[in-house]
């Protein structure tokens, strides 16, 4: 199975879109960003905490653009998880 057919099927199981070429490319950018600034396991979880933001891959990128040009500051306090 390719990852477009894996992509496209998981996307059928969950009752949504499969994502763009576009949209393959930004989450690949981004997954690589995170797992060579930090360590590999954040590449995942960064493309989870995008979806939890609702925030599409370009969105996400243009965020992390401006977090990396401010030398990715951290916060002094963590928001909490309002579920």
């Amino acid at each position: 199975m390719t990852a477009k057919e894996w992509f496209t099927g998981f996307a059928a199981a969950l009752g949504i879109a499969p994502p763009t070429g576009d949209e393959v490319r930004d989450l690949l950018q981004l997954a690589g960003e995170a797992a060579h600034a930090s360590e590999r396991i954040a590449a995942p979880v960064t493309c989870w905490l995008i979806a939890r933001a609702g925030l599409t891959p370009t969105e996400a990128l243009q965020r992390l653009t401006h977090w990396q040009e401010r030398g990715f500051p951290l916060p002094q306090e963590l928001p909490t998880n309002k579920e």
